[in-house]
């Protein structure tokens, strides 16, 4: 009887020595998975940022055809600093679409391991990249139209936001069930952001500034972007007041609204100085769209955590659904 009861305490043992080590397994693909997302949401700031770069440089013809660079996957000897801008952001544009495959083919590998609706967002993710790479074949094919190049970063932005929402959707998160209001004033606020930096992007793409201040042309574009800092400020600014207002809310979730306030004083600022000096510091024009685009993954992941401290909070029952 004592040696079958040891040999029970070692089977089971041993079954419990291996749930427990395929319960790591899982939490580590978990993990590798939001580190990747994560990395392809950095990756694509710095995209953004050398795509606004070489936008402001005159760059965007730099390589005449598409997707070869003057019929080569390096030009070298055509190469100066409008060829490497258009260049090395088509080389990111790759790198990431080639990131992009492999997120989509992990999670659907590493399926079991992860929450039912991540396969959904990686293919979802993966046809953003592949319609990305149309648009901006037909940017250079199209000669820059302007419907096109909006076009592009539009897709690109909401490339970006999605990123930023699965990663967050990855993290681990307790919620408190108190963001309601949060998570509606946030999600507008997200609206406006998305739809002044399109509205920004069709004054880059059609030089509205230079076209307004020395031709009398294409005001009305640039006016729409200027009178569209006003809600989109607004809407940041009800986000801050009502975390500032809501009690119990998660330290994140305030944290992340208190730092909104930084971020859009920079980008007013940023604006200010860039129309001030008519576009001819490129420096500052780059940085201008960058924040903007932090700006609005800073709202998307207050979006989606308020979502989450919901859904957590109705879950355990603290809530109504």
């Amino acid at each position: 009887m004592g040696n079958v009861a040891v040999e029970e305490k070692s089977v089971l043992g041993r079954f419990d020595l291996q749930e427990s080590s395929s319960l790591v397994a899982l939490d580590n693909r978990r993990q590798w998975i939001m580190r990747l997302v994560l990395l392809m949401s950095l990756f694509t700031l710095v995209l953004m940022a050398v795509g606004s770069a070489t936008r402001v440089m005159d760059a965007g013809l730099a390589c005449p055809d598409w997707p070869l660079c003057f019929g080569t996957l390096v030009p070298q000897k055509q190469m100066n600093l409008q060829v490497f801008l258009e260049w090395f952001h088509r080389l990111l544009a790759t790198s990431l679409g080639g990131m992009a495959i492999a997120f989509a083919g992990l999670s659907i590998a590493w399926r079991h391991a992860l929450p039912r609706w991540l396969p959904y967002a990686a293919a979802s993710a993966l046809a953003l990249v592949v319609l990305q790479g149309i648009l901006g074949g037909l940017t250079v094919t199209e000669l820059l139209r302007f419907e096109v190049v909006t076009a592009h970063l539009g897709t690109g932005l909401l490339f970006f936001c999605l990123l930023v929402s699965i990663t967050v959707g990855l993290v681990p998160f307790q919620g408190t069930g108190t963001s309601r209001w949060l998570r509606l004033t946030a999600a507008i606020a997200t609206v406006c952001v998305y739809g002044q930096s399109i509205l920004g992007g069709l004054v880059s793409s059609q030089w509205a500034v230079h076209q307004c201040l020395y031709g009398d042309r294409l005001c009305h574009v640039l006016n729409s972007h200027l009178l569209g800092v006003a809600p989109a400020t607004l809407s940041v600014l009800a986000v801050v007041t009502v975390a500032w207002r809501s009690p119990a809310l998660a330290p994140v979730l305030r944290q992340l609204s208190f730092s909104l306030l930084l971020v859009v004083a920079a980008q007013i600022g940023l604006g200010v100085a860039t129309f001030q000096l008519k576009l001819q510091v490129p420096p500052l024009t780059v940085a201008h769209q960058l924040v903007g685009a932090t700006l609005l993954g800073l709202l998307v992941a207050l979006t989606t955590l308020a979502g989450r401290d919901r859904a957590d909070a109705a879950a355990n029952g603290a809530i109504a659904p």
